[in-house]
Formats: C-alpha cells, structure tokens, sequence
C-alpha cells in the first residue's frame, strides 16, 4: 500500500504532466468558468474534435477533470480537489521562498547603511594613502 505521500506524487506528476500543454491548460482556464460540454470546449482550437477528445482523456487521466455523458452530450467539468493538492504543492514552495525573501528584506532594511562605504571609512575608500 503506498502512504499518502507517495501517492500525492504519483498524483502531482499526473497533474502537471497534464498541465504542461497549452491546450490543456487552456482548457482548465475555460472549465474554471463552469462546466462545458467537449464541442463547446473544441471551439476555440484549430484542431479537430478526435485531438481535443485526446487532450480530455489526459486532463481526466490526471485527475483534474471529469466528463459524464448527459444524453447525447458528454459534458465535463473541474475536480477541485485535484487543482487545489496542485495549489498546495505549490503554495509550500512559494511560503519557503518568501521567508527566505522576508529575512533578506529585513536584514537589508535594518542592517548596517554602507551606502557611504565600509564603517569607519569616513565615506572615502580605502587606498593606503593620497594621491
């Protein structure tokens, strides 16, 4: 049995595997509006209905859509759960990176001013004596 860590992986690299397309993200964009059906969302594309179908099968592969057949209409929709383990892959990175920013911005703003050279230089550099 895999622990959740592991699956959430095998998961994320389903997800942005997915989202490493154009199209598909694209696709994601107009699914977050609301559902649509695969004909609404083919329009838009210089391709034909088979290809975009294709480009479905992957988004629901990864998880991050899914499609149910209405009648005749095969309409598919977002899988929240899906985008927001992405958000949260991704949110931990950006919270690690911004401490790391935020203790820099505060060193810089409360560490010593050298703007007018080193400490004790008096403004002037340091050359061992006049020219």
């Amino acid at each position: 049995m895999l622990n959740n860590s592991e699956e959430d992986g095998r998961r994320l690299d389903l997800i942005f595997q997915a989202l490493a397309d154009p199209t598909r993200r694209a696709i994601i964009i107009r699914l977050c509006d609301g559902p649509a059906s695969v004909s609404e969302l083919a329009k838009p594309f210089a391709m034909s209905l088979p290809a975009i179908v294709q480009h479905m099968q992957v988004l629901e592969h990864s998880g991050l859509v899914r499609s149910e057949k209405i009648g005749r209409v095969r309409s598919c929709s977002i899988v929240p759960a899906s985008v927001r383990l992405a958000e949260r892959w991704l949110g931990r990175r950006r919270t690690a990176q911004e401490r790391r920013l935020d203790r820099l911005e505060s060193f810089l703003s409360t560490g010593p001013d050298f703007a007018n050279g080193p400490p004790d230089s008096g403004g002037e550099p340091e050359s061992g004596g006049r020219i």
